[in-house]
């Protein structure tokens, strides 16, 4: 694995018994990116997490962890850190000790440590229950408690399993704004089933399904961010053919009742922001309403698509063994 890769999958598999979470799994992520792991109930991203880690072994594959191999305490220890899905701050701790115990356990002097722990708290929003017993703080609390000790110490590899489950919105962008600003300081991996904030944070996405990946680019990318326009107009008549006189090197699908537009640039050298001039140009010559113009497509509409498409193939070539992992 070159220095510019933090992590890497390479045909790994794993196997319980007669039941198949990872098969065949490829995965690169590069130093520094925010990576989001998207895919169904099942499908292997949290056994991904896993054997990242360390706490689960591989069947067959190779697993490369910051240039040094599969996960080993001894070269990784402070370096990797976890959130695991369902996981939890003990209830009867108090909120600085048990965030002094994990930042020790991540490698800090005790000095360091306070420090480290009294910064996290305050991007958390929680000094003012540093002294508090964790049982006594609602649930945003804790998971935001949860959250902050995966940041304590100098970690190279952040692992987040659903880090925006259970959190109300003000906690929701809170926590967007914590890990949009350790971008390029850890490289961060997310699982998560909210595309929404997986595209506004991630650099790069993973659609894992069946234990294998599907696809993996970038969100401009997977969004189609240089090559396609939406248009939300009144609900009205529409004449496509006009429209794809106006702009010939594209091409355009509506809606049912032509409230959605959606432009896709075929040229190679085409320029979002030409074809929009074109376009809008023509709507408006066809007294179109014109309510909002978006620049590529939600990443949700990309994944669905995709997970159609997987969803044909497997019934095409029927697995027999299939996982309860996640």
């Amino acid at each position: 694995m070159t220095n510019t890769t933090a992590l890497q999958f390479a045909g790994v598999t794993k196997r319980f018994r007669r039941r198949t979470a990872l098969d065949g799994l490829d995965l690169k992520v590069p130093r520094g990116c925010i990576l989001g792991l998207v895919g169904s109930n099942g499908a292997g991203k949290t056994t991904t997490m896993s054997l990242t880690c360390g706490l689960l072994s591989p069947t067959a594959g190779i697993i490369d962890v910051l240039g040094d191999g599969p996960f080993s305490p001894r070269l990784h220890s402070g370096r990797v850190s976890l959130m695991p899905q369902d996981s939890d701050i003990p209830p009867t701790a108090c909120v600085l000790d048990v965030l002094l115990y994990y930042a020790r356990l991540q490698g800090l002097s005790s000095s360091d440590a306070r420090t480290h722990v009294y910064r996290a708290l305050d991007r958390i929003h929680l000094t003012d229950r540093a002294n508090s017993i964790v049982r006594t703080l609602s649930h945003g609390m804790r998971r935001r408690l949860v959250i902050a000790q995966v940041f304590l110490g100098n970690p190279e590899l952040v692992l987040m399993d659903e880090p925006m489950s259970g959190l109300d919105p003000v906690e929701v962008a809170r926590v967007r704004d914590l890990i949009c600003s350790r971008r390029g300081a850890e490289t961060i991996v997310i699982s998560s089933h909210n595309l929404h904030e997986i595209a506004r944070i991630c650099d790069e996405v993973a659609f894992i399904e069946n234990g294998k990946t599907v696809q993996q680019d970038s969100v401009d990318a997977l969004t189609e961010q240089e090559c396609v326009i939406q248009y939300r107009l009144a609900a009205g008549i529409l004449s496509l053919d006009a429209l794809q006189i106006q702009a010939p090197e594209t091409e355009m699908t509506a809606s049912e009742d032509n409230s959605l537009l959606t432009v896709k640039c075929l040229a190679d050298d085409s320029c979002a922001a030409e074809t929009n001039r074109v376009v809008l140009a023509a709507l408006l010559a066809q007294n179109a309403d014109i309510l909002e113009v978006q620049r590529g497509q939600d990443l949700e509409t990309t994944y669905l698509a995709r997970a159609k498409n997987a969803a044909l193939d497997t019934r095409a070539t029927p697995r027999l063994d299939k996982d309860s992992h996640t």
